[in-house]
């Protein structure tokens, strides 16, 4: 059985051998098909490649809370019920903003494996004549630990740190390349804003691509310089703080009031809180909890948003996934016509073939042997076509992601359905030539010119 398989399998290659061209026309909507499919699953894989490199930035078990300025302090309902002032106007509640004590008080929620807070101000760096402006950041070590960061050198703030609010800092890479081009960075002190800090630790890069970075609003980490949240708060600037010159400020402004309208005023101690979950199926509900707490907390005021960055994630993979099955089906199309290709150039052929197929079959070929000879050359057609639609595809996918900007992946999963794909075309739509030309008379076949 297998000597004649192969037998008829020579023949049915002899066969395209003598008309190479109608054989590569055949094939064309093979390779074509098999070369959308392969660059459409490469565009899929490398997106699906870019939403976990965004999960990994944002973090999967995190549960993140950042302060709006400019803020409605209650719904039109709410409003109704106040008791508005001797001039009509309902008075604003007092809300003391983001800050630490919400940390605290979030303390005690299950499956919080810590807390982290952030203070981001927007200053300069100062290094023998090198100044550029730069992020400093306020963070303690749960912000390093739980967020991805490593160490390249140096140590994390040490708890006399914290304790005490010493001017240290840890910067990153790309800081560290622009104002420590040729020196040791580990002892060295820079100026940061109005205050002298000196560096214990010098951070990894971090290798998030820019498209993703802009997409999801990050910065670049690379380029801050990181000092602990307690030095910070008192060095720098503490928003939660009221000062004489604050209330200055504002009699001054409440005497030069004239109607114009104020430009919101950030009063917020923290720029972002986020919350490290233990186990990803209580997210949501913590997320739930939190905000109720904190809007108690903050007397009813909503001035701040909470974020659930795998849910964000999660619509967007479906969006995604919806997205690269249509890519998916459109591709396949192309595949069903070479297949119709394919069965109307060999129902030609068994018709331009009768004299040859009576010819073998009064010398004892059997039907099967026929159908094996027609099927060999569907799948011999179908297969050279699934090979060179896979150079292609492969090479449509680099163009793409060098011409476009859009990530793309070739999976040896994408070559192996390829092959089945067009391994099965072939046997699909050979069989009706197949039988179409074993059911010839010899003795008709034979007097057919």
């Amino acid at each position: 059985m297998l000597r004649r398989l192969l037998y008829n399998f020579v023949i049915a290659l002899e066969a395209i051998g003598q008309n190479k061209l109608r054989a590569f026309l055949t094939s064309l909507g093979i390779i074509f098909g098999v070369a959308s499919v392969i660059a459409m699953l490469a565009i899929g894989r490398g997106a699906q490649a870019q939403i976990l490199q965004q999960m990994e930035a944002l973090g999967v078990n995190n549960i993140i809370i950042e302060p709006i300025v400019e803020q409605q302090d209650e719904s039109l309902e709410e409003r109704e019920e106040d008791s508005p002032d001797e001039a009509g106007d309902v008075p604003q509640r007092f809300s003391p903003g983001l800050t630490l004590e919400d940390a605290r008080s979030l303390q005690d929620l299950p499956f919080i494996e810590a807390i982290s807070a952030e203070v981001v101000l927007e200053t300069y760096a100062l290094r023998q004549a090198r100044r550029r402006s730069v992020k400093l950041v306020g963070v303690d070590n749960a912000y390093f630990e739980r967020g991805g960061f490593s160490l390249q050198e140096g140590t994390l703030f040490q708890a006399v740190h914290l304790e005490t609010s010493q001017p240290v800092c840890i910067i990153g890479h790309d800081a560290k390349a622009r104002f420590f081009p040729t020196e040791e960075a580990l002892g060295a002190r820079i100026k940061v804003g109005a205050h002298w800090l000196t560096v214990v630790g010098v951070l990894a890069p971090r290798s998030i691509a820019r498209e993703v970075r802009s997409e999801l609003g990050i910065r670049n980490y690379d380029l801050d310089i990181y000092a602990p949240l307690p030095t910070v708060l008192l060095r720098y600037t503490d928003r939660a703080r009221v000062t004489r010159d604050d209330l200055a400020r504002a009699r001054r402004e409440e005497s030069e009031d004239n109607g114009v309208e104020r430009v919101a005023v950030n009063y917020h101690q923290l720029d972002r809180l986020t919350l490290h979950v233990a186990d990803t199926r209580y997210l949501f509900h913590l997320a739930e909890i939190t905000r109720r707490r904190l809007t108690r907390r903050h007397n009813e005021v909503v001035d701040f948003e909470i974020t659930v960055p795998e849910q964000l994630l999660q619509q967007k993979q479906e969006t995604t996934a919806i997205f690269n099955l249509v890519l998916g089906a459109i591709a396949s199309i192309s595949l069903i016509v070479g297949g119709i290709g394919i069965m109307n150039i060999m129902l030609a052929s068994v018709l331009e073939r009768i004299r040859e197929i009576g010819l073998r079959l009064a010398l004892g070929a059997t039907q099967q042997d026929i159908v094996l000879q027609f099927m060999g050359e569907a799948v011999a057609m179908s297969l050279s076509g699934g090979i060179l639609g896979i150079v292609l595809g492969t090479t449509f996918s680099l163009i793409i992601e060098r011409t476009a900007g859009i990530p793309t992946m070739v999976s040896p999963y994408a070559i192996l359905l390829s092959f089945f794909v067009a391994t099965s075309v072939g046997l699909i739509f050979g069989i009706y030539p197949a039988r179409q030309a074993a059911r010839q008379d010899p003795v008709v076949s034979l007097r057919s010119q």
